[in-house]
């Protein structure tokens, strides 16, 4: 009995990993861009004694540092199951 499954029939392997890299891609500028914008943020609101606006500004900045590794992490995460997943 030699059957196996066929991997090599299986296309979209090259496409899906241009998406999801153009995807994360998007999700790390919005990041940078959420991180710069809630450090002014921050900054301003701190300096003006604007405590709650200050807080919401923090938590928004951690948020985006969070959501830009989440995201590098992704694009690691998703090369090496692609990888694995041509070996098996």
């Amino acid at each position: 009995m030699d059957v196996f499954p066929d991997f090599g029939s299986v296309g979209g392997a090259d496409d899906l990993r241009a998406i999801v890299g153009a995807l994360l891609m998007f999700v790390l500028v919005t990041a940078a861009l959420m991180l710069i914008i809630c450090a002014i943020i921050w900054a301003i609101a701190s300096a003006n004694g604007n405590y709650q606006a200050a807080t919401k500004a923090r938590v928004g900045l951690f948020v985006s540092i969070g959501a830009a590794a989440l995201a590098g992490a992704g694009v690691a995460w998703i090369n090496f199951l692609l990888d694995i997943g041509t070996q098996l």
